[in-house]
């Protein structure tokens, strides 16, 4: 049995100028020649003032075929959202760290599940799971947008998933398995209307190789969803990304890693992911109208990542790794606009650990560096994409307006470390 109890709290500020009176539940001040004060710059503090309890309980049956572990999972989070006033160039009869939005929220859930494997015989092995989750959700009051938000939303999951493992020999394994999955909205996603959980259907088929100098773990996987979070590449006004329910939609592919040992003291380990990721007749708001695009890019989802780590060990205590990356083209945004586009990039690091060992006072003493980017490669990671709907430049137009913004990376930059172990 586990109990857990974490408290959070934290605020962050900003300096706004020409804020509307109206916004801040300040009172308009009038001047004795006639003129109205009902705008000011001002100071914002956004609070956060968390609460997250947790009890888990587990229970373990294992015989010579059997191995069953149940359990109950329960937790509840409260928490309050608020903004207050720290200064401001005209109050209009308001006071210090008076409150402009405030809205409670509370989480609760319960799971129960059971996991279960059962041997058949030395080959073949069959596993099972199914778990129970049972969410109570509901916040009220004003947001951050000053918006009124009123929220009780009540989810039930059902989530089985089962499989076959076969040994074909010491050094061959096969498995093939059947996932369903459903995820919640968050608070972000109701401040945007969405209430409709996601459901994930995951089809896995899979290849395991244990060798003495090769291991290699290959997996192929289908997964179907219905009404999938997908990132739309937009920000809200605190930089969090926001969503959008994608109606239909899929992921397939195929994930390789391995571990090659060349030599006693050299191994790579190479790793490649390969998928496509689509969603289906997805609908979007283009010039005022709502149009069907049909197939589409899953935004923020590339094609395909390689990435591979050469170790060297010269000395028991040193290790030299070299370590490369590449992440291929893709969309911040799900209408396969080009505006959107995230360039391909390709990034080495280079890495160093040495242990010195037999220390006095310590049992060792570790030292790190890091070499990040070390080909000085010009790329950016990560962005973001927002459009929005021109109404008023031709009168009785509407034109959708598309943006988008980059996050440059770093070029060559390095970190050194030390870890003292007692």
């Amino acid at each position: 049995m586990g109990l857990n109890y974490t408290q959070g709290q934290g605020y962050f500020e900003q300096y706004k100028e020409d804020e509307s009176f109206y916004d801040y539940g300040f009172t308009p001040i009038e001047l004795g020649s006639g003129e109205v004060i009902d705008e000011t710059d001002l100071i914002r503090r956004r609070w956060l003032d968390n609460h997250f309890y947790v009890l888990n309980t587990q229970i373990n049956y294992k015989d010579q075929r059997w191995n069953i572990n149940s359990g109950f999972f329960w937790s509840s989070y409260l928490g309050d959202h608020f903004g207050e006033v720290i200064w401001a160039a005209y109050s209009g009869g308001s006071s210090i760290r008076d409150r402009y939005y405030e809205s409670d929220a509370t989480k609760n859930e319960y799971a129960v599940f059971t996991k279960a494997t059962y041997k058949i015989n030395d080959q073949w092995q069959a596993y099972g799971d199914l778990q129970g989750r049972f969410i109570h959700y509901k916040t009220y009051g004003m947001t951050s947008d000053l918006a009124f938000i009123d929220v009780r939303q009540q989810y039930g999951f059902f989530n089985p998933k089962a499989g076959l493992s076969y040994l074909l020999n010491d050094s061959n394994q096969f498995y093939a398995s059947y996932g369903r999955a459903h995820r919640e909205p968050t608070r972000n996603d109701f401040e945007e209307g969405i209430t409709t959980p996601e459901k994930l259907d995951d089809f896995e088929l899979g290849w395991r190789l244990t060798t003495e100098k090769i291991r290699l773990n290959t997996n192929l996987f289908f997964m179907n969803y219905q009404d999938q979070l997908v990132l739309t590449g937009e920000l809200n006004d605190v930089g969090a990304p926001l969503r959008a329910s994608s109606g239909k939609s899929y992921r397939a592919g195929i994930e390789i890693e391995a571990e090659v040992t060349l030599l006693n003291n050299l191994r790579i380990l190479p790793s490649v992911a390969w998928s496509t990721n689509k969603n289906k007749d997805f609908v979007t708001s283009i010039d005022g109208e709502l149009v069907n695009l049909g197939t589409t890019n899953i935004s923020y989802s590339p094609d395909l990542i390689i990435s591979n780590n050469l170790v060297y060990q010269p000395l028991e205590n040193l290790y030299l790794s070299f370590l490369t990356k590449y992440v291929g083209r893709q969309y911040m945004g799900n209408t396969d606009s080009p505006q959107s586009v995230l360039s391909s990039f390709f990034v080495n690091d280079f890495n160093i650990v040495y242990e010195w060992r037999e220390v006095p006072w310590f049992s060792s003493v570790v030292f790190t560096g890091m070499v990040y980017n070390i080909f000085d490669a010009v790329y950016s990671s990560n962005g973001y994409y927002y459009t929005y709907e021109d109404d008023w430049s031709v009168p009785g137009q509407i034109t959708t307006v598309e943006g988008a913004a980059y996050y440059p990376q770093a070029g060559i930059h390095f970190l050194a470390g030390l870890t003292l172990k007692f």
